[in-house]
């Protein structure tokens, strides 16, 4: 990282972690393709589409779990990789136990959650007894065995801190495939097993985190010598994880932004149409395909522009934010292209109704418009964590999730085109950010940057 071309080692770290990414938003596809595809039973017909919204439903959840382990992951990510450039082997031990201590901690706390509270959490979405159900049942096995992909998350980190992104990809392989090859197996009950239907889909999906979380254990254990290992560094030191919650706590708000954004547009939409809720589900999944490549390029950013941030290289430190834009702008000018050529057949993969088919349709050349904006929020993002400036990334974060989009969408949903109206909150959102990003961008630049030496 502090030697290579920052354009190659860029791609060199950033191409596994896309592939790995984009493979986590194929998996999350498949998911919702089988689940659509549940025969009706009990007099109930359309079954798959109530367990599509089911998943809608539990998604916010789910999401919010991940924010946490990745969140708490990216602030050991930045602290390791400053560390590392620092040349100090202690703290860089102690920073790595203590994420693990954190993952357990946030495990423990959704492990509770999935006890206690998701019928509560799904009632608030639902009144329909059979969506209600699926939901519930789904969430609660991916609640209560959440420390798969939480322990990946922090494990996942350490990997790309040192850049051995290849291991940290592999692992995300291997739970991949396996959540894939199990989903049918599972959910219509292949090879002598029961047909299990939205539960296969939740223990699937768990089995596959888990054999990720192994893996990736595996990995750093026996391949990260730059990190060493031992009980003693998993010790909780107050100081060290009040410097990772500094960094990390901005990502984690961030990530937890985006499940509360879903979950306040399946409130809103709900009042449009039930097709609505669902619509926006499957666009949602099939709208990761892009947005977890450009996330898997800014997790390559941060470690880049962290590391020569550590050494003092200020030539290097701009190269990574040049290369940064311009390679997230170029994988989302390719996902708008594909979505606006391909949006038809790719909806049609899920086995909706007609009207609700049209509907996704309609909603993903709208909001794909928006994705060259996000583009360049989702890289300077990046680049503001690298620089130790969560703040800045969380007021992005704010607007494009939370502060914009959610007001926007509220007021489109009154309108007598709802149904058309409702899609452009999320680009406008997008443009509002992407604006509020330059100028923080600069201000970053005045003040972190240009007073940097030159070497």
């Amino acid at each position: 990282m502090g030697t290579e071309a920052v354009s190659g080692v860029m791609l060199k770290m950033g191409i596994p972690i896309i592939l790995s990414m984009v493979l986590q938003a194929c998996y999350n596809i498949v998911d919702s393709m089988f689940v659509a595809r549940i025969p009706d039973s009990g007099g109930i017909t359309n079954m798959g589409e109530y367990a599509v919204n089911a998943l809608t439903l539990a998604f916010p959840v789910q999401m919010l779990i991940v924010a946490f382990g990745v969140g708490s992951g990216v602030g050991v990510n930045v602290l390791l990789s400053k560390s590392l450039g620092q040349r100090d082997e202690e703290k860089v031990a102690r920073t790595a136990g203590n994420g693990v201590f954190l993952a357990l901690i946030i495990y423990a706390a959704f492990l509770l959650f999935g006890l206690t509270g998701v019928r509560v959490y799904i009632g608030s979405q639902t009144k329909d007894e059979v969506v209600f159900a699926m939901g519930s049942t789904y969430l609660s096995i991916c609640s209560m065995a959440s420390f798969g992909i939480v322990m990946f998350s922090i494990y996942e980190k350490l990997l790309q801190s040192t850049g051995k992104t290849v291991y940290s990809t592999i692992a995300q392989v291997a739970g991949a495939i396996v959540n894939i090859v199990l989903d049918p197996i599972m959910i219509f009950g292949y090879f002598g097993l029961p047909a299990m239907g939205i539960s296969g889909a939740a223990y699937a999906t768990v089995i596959g985190q888990i054999v990720s979380m192994l893996t990736a254990m595996y990995f750093h254990y026996k391949k990260n010598a730059e990190v060493r290992s031992g009980w003693r560094y998993l010790k909780p030191h107050s100081d060290l994880i009040k410097e990772i919650c500094a960094i990390g706590l901005p990502a984690i708000i961030m990530q937890a932004l985006m499940s509360f954004m879903t979950y306040g547009v399946n409130i809103i939409f709900g009042t449009v149409s039930q097709a609505a809720v669902t619509a926006y589900g499957i666009f949602y999944k099939i709208q990761q395909f892009i947005f977890f490549a450009g996330f898997g390029l800014r997790d390559a950013i941060t470690p880049i522009v962290s590391f020569n941030y550590g050494m003092g290289d200020k030539k290097r430190v701009k190269q990574g934010i040049f290369y940064g834009i311009l390679y997230t702008e170029i994988i989302m000018l390719a996902g708008l292209i594909g979505l606006e050529i391909f949006a038809r057949p790719l909806i049609g993969l899920f086995a909706m109704s007609e009207a609700t088919e049209e509907l996704c349709i309609l909603a993903t050349r709208i909001i794909a418009a928006g994705f060259l904006f996000a583009g360049g929020n989702i890289a300077v993002q990046g680049v503001f964590e690298a620089l130790g400036r969560g703040l800045d990334s969380l007021i992005i974060s704010l607007l494009r999730l939370c502060v914009v989009v959610l007001p926007l969408a509220w007021l489109f949903a009154r309108l007598e085109n709802a149904v058309f109206m409702i899609w452009w909150a999320f680009p406008i959102a997008e443009l509002a950010a992407l604006v509020a990003a330059v100028a923080l961008m600069f201000r970053a630049d005045n003040k972190i940057i240009k007073p940097m030496k030159e070497t």
